[in-house]
């Protein structure tokens, strides 16, 4: 499904983009979807993945968030299993590996700057990744409207943002920002230094993020705990192994 010259890209640059996987009556299917959700779960929106007793993770101010999507609707489904995706991530982890979580995240007008992170706590031998992150682009990323920022080749370094820089938020000299319309999609290993820029517009910038651990990891949201028998039946097999609920 990768090209010889993407696998070396990725591997280089430690992010690839993968194209327009979702087509605009997907989109539009999605985002209605959406905005369902967030008028339905309110100020809990998003509580799962902040309430996770596996990783923690903390309420940002600067951004709206949803999260265990995989339970939500079908038209979630091809977000962790759409082939193109899946080859792009076992290049980067390889066979063992299982979804982590599949969350909701749209940048604030005005707001939504991250600090440069990785998404593991620690430095790892070369080429032993141990997380992989994808994200699905539900409008256009622009040059001002809070797109993802990454560091290409970081994710080979020997050391984190945050003991490296005088001040991870700040832009760095070799950052490069993901611009591309809605639809697009990006694979990035999540050992590259990364982050949500600011919004300079007035609209919510909006995107989706299955994010993939190895085997050996916890996930994120942990998928057995949440997992209802209409998803495992409507998923199958390949689907629940993905998952790692068989």
């Amino acid at each position: 499904m990768l090209s010889k010259h993407e696998i070396e890209k990725l591997e280089r640059d430690g992010y690839l983009g993968l194209g327009q996987l979702l087509s605009t009556s997907e989109l539009i299917a999605v985002n209605r979807r959406i905005d369902e959700l967030i008028s339905e779960e309110g100020e809990n929106a998003g509580s799962e993945l902040f309430d996770s007793k596996y990783i923690r993770h903390p309420k940002e101010a600067g951004a709206d968030r949803l999260a265990n999507l995989v339970n939500k609707g079908a038209v979630f489904d091809q977000f962790y299993t759409h082939p193109k995706v899946l080859a792009a991530i076992e290049a980067v982890l390889g066979s063992e590996y299982k979804l982590s979580s599949l969350n909701y995240r749209a940048a604030k007008p005005g707001l939504g700057l991250q600090k440069l992170h990785v998404d593991y706590g620690n430095t790892v031998p070369e080429g032993v990744y141990k997380v992989c992150n994808t994200i699905w682009l539900l409008d256009d990323f622009t040059e001002n409207n809070g797109a993802t920022r990454i560091v290409p080749g970081t994710h080979t370094l020997k050391t984190l943002p945050q003991d490296a820089l005088y001040d991870p938020n700040l832009p760095h000299p070799n950052e490069i920002k993901i611009i591309a319309p809605a639809g697009s999609v990006f694979i990035f290993n999540s050992h590259v230094w990364h982050g949500g820029t600011t919004n300079h517009t007035q609209n919510y910038r909006r995107s989706i993020h299955s994010y993939f651990c190895t085997t050996d990891q916890p996930q994120q949201l942990d998928q057995r705990q949440y997992i209802t028998e209409e998803t495992r039946q409507r998923i199958g097999s390949q689907g629940q192994k993905i998952l790692n609920v068989l």
